[in-house]
């Protein structure tokens, strides 16, 4: 079988690098800080999933096979308007990590991702008639 060609340049060491940096930013991040801290109680074996997570949609390797968008409805604590502040430290990260066409290809694709995840939340926290449940 023939492999596919990463989506764009960048290495799993880049990857791994991204991923450590972007989480130390989660860790004292006031408001994301806590909505992680409640779920991860092993940081380095949270990195390594994500690590794979990233690995699998950009390198098209084969090392995750969890469900993400399970994963943020069933926490119980992720709201719609959190998926803007992650985004925009991952955004910050990219940016101090890679190259400028590395950052903005990887943003793109975090960006997509993001809004999917972010529009399943909000789905799972529709009320009657449709009407989203903010709490």
């Amino acid at each position: 079988m023939a492999t596919l060609p990463p989506k764009f340049d960048v290495t799993r060491d880049d990857i791994t690098r991204v991923v450590g940096a972007f989480y130390e930013l989660i860790r004292q991040h006031p408001g994301l800080g806590p909505v992680f801290a409640v779920h991860v109680d092993d940081w380095p074996k949270h990195e390594a999933k994500i690590v794979d997570f990233w690995a699998n949609a950009i390198l098209h390797e084969r090392s995750y096979d969890a469900n993400p968008l399970k994963v943020h409805r069933d926490a119980g604590n992720v709201r719609p308007g959190m998926f803007e502040t992650w985004l925009a430290l991952f955004d910050l990260t990219l940016r101090e990590e890679l190259r400028e066409d590395q950052a903005a290809a990887w943003s793109a694709l975090a960006h997509r991702i993001g809004r999917s995840l972010r529009a399943g939340v909000v789905e799972k926290m529709k009320g009657p008639g449709g009407v989203p449940i903010l709490r």
